[in-house]
């Protein structure tokens, strides 16, 4: 009838109308009380009361946007379209009044009443709420490894009940950069930038709104007379002031537990890979890949069925397109993620195996078995899509509801405060039920559905797609963390469980997802998750590169060109698979379009088709081809980074960490200790300026040499990706590069 969620869904960067706003009021503040009701009520009634005392009336008025989302609701970041149509619909029947002003140091108590149009009354539960305010005191800030917080900058934030937030700032000196906070599209560099660590499904657009799916409280200094970094030892919410609002400081902000500890780790080292180093050592070491994982991935939302898959795979033959790893996104019911569509079989309260399954002869996987033994026999790896949900609409059947039944009867699922099951608050797979993956016992039940995928089929990795469906800070975890502490985490539990099932088949643990946190580094393969075809895009994902990396990510790629919207030009897809090839995962993909005509593959023979352009597939080949001969340098370089050198892909500062010169041109990277990489990311561009550090460089197109420590102009041609190699290296990479 009425409803009030004083948190509202949990949304990071949005209200919702039916919650208190701000949520966490500060001494001297308004509240603005907001309920949702439904048709029948004419009239809404908040009970106020301070202190015990007797409670005042607030009339509430109707929230009638009418066709506009709701003020303070942001329908970007969500997975459909239709979110912004909904939140409209919801705002149609909200209610809201503001309070009093609130002072720290009394308690308030409110409830709604609702009148009904037939002279009934319903009544809500007590709600609580206190002011906080700042203080000096309030909590413990234990700082290890050096001594860098300003003295007199620790200050507490502490409500009626104890403290909720510490903040405390660094001294950054005027030459120093900082570069990290997990995968970041915005800037490589965020001195001068406010920004927060918080897991969040930014759907396209992730440069232009600062959000990212893979946070970290990590961040490496580099640029003074030593590089150092931090790591704000917390999965909660952080927030970072990075030297915006006070040059030559860094505010550091991160929620607490009502205990109010908070532990921060500082690292020194003479190099930023010495600080990397340490920091992997408190949060985990990534772990090796096979080296088939450098050759080209190839995917498309709508290769759903064995016959167009291999129709695929055989035009990769076709046109001499060497592939070494197929992602089959469409394959599953849709509704378990374990079973093949169309297949016929009986549901199971325990695992199903092969055997189990029937195929039809006419179905879209007759022979999904026999179509992977054919894959392997053409050298080309085979990951399976994946997401962490029990979908719920439509009502569950079939095996989806006996699935559905064990989470709930076991109590596997991510609980709410009261105990119910949690159901999905966000806009991709709604009300859906979340396994709650902190749980060895969960995770074994979850990926048990699955083994027969690896054992038997043959599958060789998982895209654990969707890692960021924990909203709300009072959600309920297993091991006995809350959502403010835990929601972080979900997508490493996530990761981590397929890996586990992966290795306990034999397998490498090849996982793919866009979605982490600090912890993440020994969990797979990562791609930087969903954006348009725009050059705005492209330059977006080489800094989430850079980004990544330099918080430990070594297998990191991206959808090359875009995997949204209309097919790039010729020239943007080819400008962005010669970078890919130049990175640690090459790889494109194509979003579902409801198989329309035309086709929005990002194929290389659907890209020549649909822009006319001759050029796309020899280039395309050309870059597969350079790619495969550049997979032991890479396997090489990969290995020596997982032994604590420098990341994979690397920003030029990690070995030019005093050179000014490198921040001029931030998207320009290494790979590896020899290749250095200049992408083009603007359209009509026939030479590109290039930043050369000090040494002796050689242009792997010429055989050129040229003098480190300048700018120089380089031809920038569509199938030579301007790419120099430390001469000291080239004896042994010439023949890559060898025509």
């Amino acid at each position: 009838m009425i409803r009030h969620r004083p948190h509202g869904s949990g949304h990071p960067y949005a209200t919702t109308e039916d919650q208190r706003v701000p949520a966490r009021p500060l001494d001297g503040e308004e509240v603005e009380l907001r309920v949702r009701a439904s048709a029948g009520v004419v009239a809404v009634v908040a009970e106020w009361a301070a202190d015990g005392a007797a409670p005042v009336e607030l009339p509430l008025t109707r929230r009638d946007t009418g066709s506009k989302a709701a003020p303070g609701t942001d329908p970007d970041g969500g997975h459909l379209a239709a979110a912004q149509a909904r939140a409209a619909r919801a705002a149609a029947g909200s209610w809201a009044v503001r309070t009093p002003v609130l002072r720290a140091g009394r308690r308030y108590a409110y409830r709604f009443r609702a009148s009904l149009a037939d002279g009934s009354a319903r009544t809500s539960r007590w709600f609580e709420v206190s002011a906080a305010t700042w203080s000096d005191g309030g909590g413990t800030l234990d700082v290890k490894g050096g001594d860098r917080v300003v003295p007199g900058s620790v200050r507490w934030l502490a409500d009626a009940d104890g403290p909720l937030r510490v903040r405390f700032d660094l001294e950054l000196g005027p030459d120093e950069h900082v570069v990290g906070f997990g995968e970041r599209f915005d800037a490589v560099d965020q001195r001068g930038r406010r920004l927060d660590a918080v897991v969040f499904e930014q759907y396209k657009g992730q440069g232009r709104h600062g959000r990212t799916y893979l946070p970290m409280p990590f961040a490496l200094v580099v640029g003074g007379p030593s590089s150092w970094g931090w790591h704000v030892g917390t999965t909660r919410r952080t927030w970072y002031d990075v030297a915006a609002s006070e040059p030559g400081r860094v505010r550091v902000e991160a929620e607490v537990g009502r205990d109010g500890a908070l532990g921060v780790r500082l690292y020194d080292g003479d190099r930023p890979a010495d600080v990397l180093h340490a920091f992997l050592e408190d949060v985990g070491r990534p772990e090796e890949l096979p080296s088939w994982v450098f050759r080209l991935w190839a995917s498309g939302n709508e290769w759903n069925t064995q016959e167009r898959v291999m129709a695929e795979m055989d035009r990769h033959r076709a046109h001499g397109i060497p592939v070494g790893a197929l992602v089959i996104e469409a394959w599953s019911d849709e509704s378990t993620f374990t079973a093949f569509r169309g297949a016929a079989y009986e549901p199971s309260q325990e695992p199903h195996r092969l055997s189990d399954y029937v195929f039809p002869a006419d179905g879209p996987w007759p022979d999904q078995k026999g179509m992977v033994d054919e894959l392997h026999r053409r050298d080309i790896k085979v990951l399976l899509w994946q997401i962490p949900l029990q979908k719920m609409r439509p009502h569950p059947r079939h095996q989806a509801a006996v699935d559905a039944g064990q989470l709930v009867e076991r109590g596997y699922g991510v609980r709410e405060a009261d105990g119910r099951p949690y159901r999905n608050r966000g806009w991709w797979f709604p009300l859906a039920l979340m396994p709650d993956l902190s749980s060895q016992e969960v995770r074994d039940w979850w990926t048990a559905k699955r083994r027969y995928l690896v054992e038997e089929v043959g599958v060789d990795g998982f895209k654990t797609d969707g890692g960021e469906h924990a909203w709300g800070h009072d959600l309920r975890y297993a091991d006995g963390r809350d959502g403010a502490e835990g929601n972080g985490l979900f997508p490493v539990h996530y990761a981590r469980a397929f890996g586990d099932l992966l290795r306990s088949c034999g397998k490498a643990p090849v996982t793919f997802s866009r979605a982490g946190f600090a912890g993440s580094q020994p969990h797979g393969a990562f791609w930087a998750g969903d954006e348009d075809s725009t050059w705005e895009a492209f330059r977006s994902s080489i800094r989430a590169g850079i980004t990544a990396s330099a918080c430990g990510i070594v297998y990191w790629g991206w959808d090359l060109a875009g995997f949204s919207g209309e097919v790039p030009d010729a020239e943007l897809y080819l400008r962005a698979a010669g970078a890919a090839a130049f990175m640690p995962i090459m790889q494109y993909h194509s979003e579902f379009n409801h198989h329309r005509r035309p086709l929005r593959d990002r194929t290389p023979w659907n890209v020549a088709e649909r822009t006319g352009d001759e050029r796309v597939i020899p280039v395309f080949r050309r870059l597969a081809e350079l790619r495969e001969r550049l997979v032991p340098y890479l396997a090489e370089q990969a290995r020596a980074a997982i032994d604590g050198g420098a990341p994979l892909m690397r920003g030029l500062f990690f070995d030019h960490p005093r050179d000014p010169g490198v921040w001029r041109r931030p998207l320009q990277y290494k790979l590896g200790d020899a290749l250095l990489v200049a992408p083009v990311t603007e359209p009509d561009v026939s030479e590109v300026t290039v930043y050369l550090p000090d040494g002796e460089w050689i242009d792997v197109w010429t055989g050129r040499s040229l003098d480190g420590g300048r700018e120089v102009s380089l031809p920038a041609e569509l199938d030579r990706p301007t790419v120099l190699c430390a001469a000291a290296h080239w004896h042994r990479l010439a023949s890559v590069f060898a025509d």
